[in-house]
């Protein structure tokens, strides 16, 4: 692999890592790394990478730190995760006195926007009323996003906008949610392109500043509609001058009657959709009390959430897509909203054949409240799950938001080890700007599942957020997602303070760190700090890197 000659200025400079520890199925104890253009050329040993070192590469020391395959987030919201990064950060408001003051110190004179609140988590959950926020902001329109982006508090000159009044969810005070939430959002997030730009490329920014080499963008008309999604897909434009940010694999939201409707959709962008599925919403969520529910909620038993889409409709949008081989799906988090979304995949079958439903790939969003009827059919009919793990780690739990609206119900959220043993493909993404782009966060998340059935190791946990994001996207190429040789050069590199095997069953644990068992490490999730980014890398190109790297 010595190169002779002079180096071929149109071919990138190879780079060798060296001196850490590379997350490799080849070869788990490699300490070494070469990357040649877009592929990964070897991994290996400290003493073979002596061998292989010349003055043609760049030679990176990475004294002690792990390469591993970047993070794929298999459901976020670019636009909507960039305006909450520049706007009102709400998350740690504890009353509504304090979201008041919030408001009133926002700077600028155009409208007041803000996410994060979340009233379970104040002493007195009284939200404030329309006068008061409209006192607050001095007249300046004011949208301030629920934690679940599912229900907003808006001002009085806000909810003037032409229509929303009319809309429901709408009570004349200033929260909304359903339909009267989707007018709002869109009156206040109707912004010149060239801002809608700025803020999607901030939140692509900060996913590379996190280790993700791709992201699974879930437009739909409610959100952003066609146009927000075209200018996400324009990232993903190669050549001079392109900016260099993680991949966005794009999926549009939209529900369509027939194979012939589902095919003009898909050819109206004149870009390839990873599928007509993502936020396309059955229900709604748990903290807004829009979620889909068999029973009411335990905190207001009068309300059983709300449905969206029909069963037969949601079943013909199944049927269309299941017809064009591509995957379709839907938001989904209640029971009775799963038990919708089931019912379609059984009427869909029944319509086009199982077969055909089966190997489309379809994937359900969320699938948060799941019983094993659910789980025997999500595994029958090959749908993917595509989970949150941070949601766990926020609202599970006693006390938290999930106990508070469903009671007992709440001890079986988000099933993970139980998807897992029925053969349920799961990959893991955040919802940003619902949690944060943190992966490893979320990683620790399934290690540390409030039910302690249902956590997973850290190694099926890190696969779901790389190698099966990948495979949920139905990518190309098989080997994303891993460093062997052939593969693509998509990783991220990590400072970490440990390496070591962690697994749900302590049972486990005592086989699995020996060597023999030829089990690659991860950073220890047990120190309550997260692994620091240093690079990130994208089919050889650099995304991110942290001066630390090569200081």
């Amino acid at each position: 692999m010595t190169q002779s000659g002079p180096a071929n200025p149109s071919r990138p400079q190879a780079v060798l890592y060296r001196n850490g520890s590379v997350y490799s199925a080849a070869d788990p104890f490699a300490t070494a790394m070469l990357v040649d253009g877009d592929t990964v050329a070897w991994v290996g040993s400290e003493q073979a990478a002596t061998s292989i070192a010349d003055s043609s590469m760049e030679v990176i020391d990475l004294r002690g730190a792990l390469v591993a395959p970047g993070f794929v987030d298999s459901h976020m919201h670019l636009t909507e995760t960039g305006i909450a990064l520049d706007s009102l950060q709400l998350g740690g408001i504890s009353s509504a006195r304090e979201l008041l003051d919030a408001v009133a110190a926002a700077p600028g004179d155009g409208p007041v926007l803000g996410h994060g609140w979340d009233e379970t988590t104040w002493a007195d959950a009284a939200l404030p009323t329309a006068e008061e926020l409209e006192r607050a902001s001095a007249g300046r329109p004011i949208y301030l996003s629920r934690v679940d982006v599912h229900s907003a508090l808006v001002s009085a000159s806000l909810a003037r906008s032409p229509g929303l009044q009319d809309q429901d969810g709408f009570d004349g005070g200033p929260r909304v949610r359903r339909a009267a939430h989707t007018a709002a959002r869109q009156a206040a997030r109707r912004l010149p392109e060239a801002d809608l730009r700025r803020h999607q490329g901030r939140a692509l920014s900060a996913a590379a500043a996190n280790g993700y080499v791709a992201v699974a963008e879930m437009g739909a008309p409610h959100i952003g509609g066609a146009d927000d999604l075209r200018l996400a897909a324009a990232w993903n434009s190669t050549g001079p001058g392109a900016p260099s940010v993680p991949e966005v694999l794009a999926y549009w939201g939209e529900l369509v009657s027939s194979e012939d409707h589902a095919r003009s959709v898909l050819d109206g962008f004149g870009f390839r959709l990873r599928g007509l599925a993502g936020d396309l919403n059955i229900d709604g969520s748990v903290g807004s009390r829009t979620a889909a529910l068999r029973y009411g909620y335990s905190d207001a038993p009068e309300e059983r959430g709300s449905l969206y889409l029909g069963v037969d409709e949601a079943a013909a949008h199944l049927a269309a897509c299941s017809l064009l081989g591509i995957p379709g799906g839907f938001h989904v988090i209640g029971d009775a909203g799963l038990d919708a979304a089931l019912s379609a995949l059984d009427l869909a079958a029944a319509q086009v054949g199982e077969q055909r439903v089966r190997a489309a790939g379809h994937r359900f969003e969320h699938v948060e409240m799941v019983d094993a009827a659910a789980v025997e059919k999500l595994s029958r009919y090959s749908v993917t799950v595509s989970a949150q793990p941070a949601f766990d780690a926020a609202w599970g739990g006693a006390g938290g938001l999930y106990q508070q609206r469903l009671g007992e119900r709440s001890a079986g959220m988000n099933p993970f080890a139980t998807l897992y043993a029925a053969g349920v493909p799961v990959c893991f993404g955040s919802d940003s700007p619902v949690t944060p782009l943190r992966p490893w966060s979320s990683v620790r998340a399934c290690l540390e599942h409030h039910n302690p059935g249902e956590r997973i190791s850290a190694r099926a946990a890190f696969l779901g957020h790389t190698r099966a994001g990948w495979r949920a996207a139905r990518y190309h190429n098989p080997m994303a997602g891993q460093l062997v040789p052939g593969a693509p050069a998509s990783f991220a590199v990590w400072e970490v303070e440990e390496l070591m095997v962690q697994v749900a069953d302590g049972r486990v644990q005592s086989w699995s760190t020996d060597p023999r068992a030829r089990t690659p490490l991860l950073p220890a999730l047990d120190t309550g700090n997260d692994p620091v980014c240093l690079q990130t890398v994208r089919d050889g190109v650099e995304l991110f890197s942290s001066p630390a790297l090569r200081s």
